[in-house]
């Protein structure tokens, strides 16, 4: 069963940000944390947390929306991405629902959007990775933190920008910039977000792994022992996957898996769905990108085990019931989260500990 969402499709990013989040989101309704085995059970690097299940970033956009996540038990919601500089969302509609009803397979084609949000739910979405100005969510996630429980944790995303006219050292010295703001945050660990599609950017920084491995050192440069993680796309080809984490694996505290899919996105006409240029491909989410998270994990405890390295490994995509937690954790995911599912549906969150050991 689908509840309101508390982000709202039908509304804009700024309209989203000032009036939400909707939905019981809305309520003001704090749960009672359900967790049989007693609360504080699961370490996450130190940090005692009640349960290993939060959301990731993107639908989370202020302190509002944090919240609201801590009060419905999601123990681990994370920030939307944010930047050095102000940067404008794409313009309305950011989310559309698409006609998938199995799994998305790589280069499979356009996919074509539909009328409703429906189980199995997936989603389109596209953002462009908007962001205020560091005074605003600097203050925000301050806000945002102190929101948080005994057993909770409040994190972040970022990404370093090529502002216009950047060298290459500019570039790098941005996403160290972004690192160090948030560190003044007081957020319990970040995230790097070398991973978003929906820019309509071809070659993610993420298989890139000479740049990776210089983001990585630059940044753990600047906030020492705060954990870095990084969030990295599906990468079919194991071996280039196998040589990014020998590269930065004992650099990065963890990796976050996935991001959403990239894909092109049609009406019934097979024309482009979201209006303005760069966005004939735009992320896919939902049920339907399961499979490539599960994948993922898989693979990446694979290689911990072989490399003998000790990061820590976030599930995400598809989670839409407590099932596809366990069935995550299964896989060897430290940690997972949910964002269509969780939109969708705020108890999960609630569901799931009721099944936790």
């Amino acid at each position: 069963m689908l509840h309101t969402p508390f982000y709202d499709p039908e509304k804009s990013y700024e309209e989203n940000f000032k009036d939400g989040p909707f939905g019981a989101f809305a309520d003001g309704e704090v749960l009672e944390t359900v967790q049989p085995s007693g609360l504080n059970k699961f370490d996450f690097w130190g940090f005692k947390i009640n349960s290993p299940f939060g959301i990731p970033a993107g639908p989370l956009l202020n302190a509002k929306f944090i919240k609201a996540a801590l009060d419905k038990g999601f123990d681990i919601p994370m920030h939307k991405t944010v930047r050095t500089r102000a940067r404008k969302s794409h313009i309305w509609p950011n989310v559309l629902p698409v006609d998938l009803a199995g799994d998305l397979k790589l280069d499979s084609g356009p996919v074509h959007i539909k009328t409703n949000f429906e189980e199995p739910i997936s989603i389109t979405n596209s953002f462009g990775n908007p962001s205020f100005e560091p005074k605003i969510w600097q203050a925000d996630l301050k806000e945002a933190v102190a929101y948080a429980k005994e057993g909770q944790i409040v994190s972040a995303s970022f990404e370093g920008t090529r502002w216009p006219g950047y060298s290459d050292e500019e570039y790098v010295n941005d996403w160290v910039l972004a690192a160090k703001l948030l560190q003044e945050t007081g957020v319990h660990f970040i995230e790097a977000n070398l991973s978003c599609p929906n820019e309509g950017i071809t070659s993610l920084l993420c298989f890139d792994t000479p740049k990776v491995e210089i983001i990585a050192k630059a940044i753990k440069k600047e906030i020492g022992s705060l954990p870095l993680i990084i969030k990295i796309s599906y990468f079919a080809d194991n071996e280039e996957l196998s040589q990014l984490v020998k590269q930065v694996g004992n650099i990065v505290d963890g990796f976050s898996v996935i991001n959403t899919i990239s894909a092109e996105v049609v009406d019934k006409d097979g024309k482009q769905a979201l209006p303005g240029e760069g966005r004939l491909r735009s992320g896919i989410c939902g049920a339907s990108i399961k499979w490539a998270g599960l994948d993922m994990v898989k693979k990446l405890k694979k290689i911990r085990e072989e490399m003998g390295y000790t990061y820590t490994i976030i599930g995400v995509g598809g989670v839409m019931n407590p099932d596809d937690f366990f069935e995550y954790r299964e896989a060897g995911a430290d940690a997972v989260m949910s964002a269509t599912g969780a939109m969708w549906n705020p108890y999960l969150a609630r569901d799931i500990k009721e099944r936790l050991e």
